[in-house]
């Protein structure tokens, strides 16, 4: 489903006299449909990098990024915007840390977004996001309440709701249980264990070593030290 390869990211402090921050230094992964695939590097070494790459928030200066899209490969990293917004749209779902949405949108509104742009009718996606949230523990009455107003943990909830609402192919999760307490933990790692049950290909970050024990069927390090089973 992803194949990365030779992926080159380098920062430029312009701030600071244009020094230069190498994040991503020639990496390689493929990940398969029904895989969880954990990346396990230390803090600051390139894991979020890596996923925003893959769902190009961040252009690589070199290496390829080819996705099973639509019946063919897509290259993020030479795709246009075109190409780009549809393999987002249909193919790639991603979970980031934190969730940035438009004040106001309620929150049921903000986790049926994706499956409004797959097309779903506006009653089922309704449907199906008030599941997902009252599985998550979202109380009711927040439904139609701005996320901006909500507690770190509610947010975080509301951004898992928001990427397991539609059935991708393939999953990018940074960090989907940070913030969160041992119940909401266990739901999660539910949601993730269904999305495997379907086939779909996830990349992860997980700080939580339970939750990444519990989930990864390889674990993998960016720099130097290939795949563990």
């Amino acid at each position: 489903m992803l194949l990365v390869e030779g992926l080159h990211k380098t920062f430029t402090l312009h701030t600071q006299g244009g020094i230069q921050l190498p994040v991503l230094r020639g990496v390689d992964l493929a990940v398969y449909p029904g895989e969880c695939v954990a990346l396990t590097d230390p803090s600051g070494s390139g894991k979020s990098t890596l996923l925003r790459a893959i769902y190009a928030n961040y252009r690589p200066q070199r290496g390829r990024i080819l996705v099973s899209h639509a019946g063919g490969k897509v290259d993020m990293v030479e795709a246009g915007p075109r190409d780009l917004l549809a393999v987002r749209r249909l193919t790639i779902g991603y979970v980031s840390q934190f969730l940035r949405v438009i004040p106001r949108v309620p929150a049921l509104d903000v986790v049926i977004e994706p499956l409004r742009a797959f097309g779903v009718a506006r009653d089922e996606a309704l449907e199906r996001g008030r599941a997902l949230l009252a599985r998550l523990r979202i109380p009711e009455r927040l439904w139609s309440l701005s996320p901006v107003t909500f507690s770190g943990g509610e947010q975080q909830r509301v951004n898992l709701a928001r990427g397991f609402v539609a059935d991708f192919p393939i999953l990018l999760l940074d960090e989907p249980t940070a913030s969160l307490d041992v119940a909401s933990r266990a739901l999660v790692v539910e949601l993730i264990r269904d999305a495997l049950a379907r086939r779909t290909a996830i990349v992860g970050a997980f700080h939580d070593a339970e939750v990444r024990e519990a989930l990864a069927t390889r674990t993998v390090t960016l720099h130097g030290a290939g795949a563990a089973a």
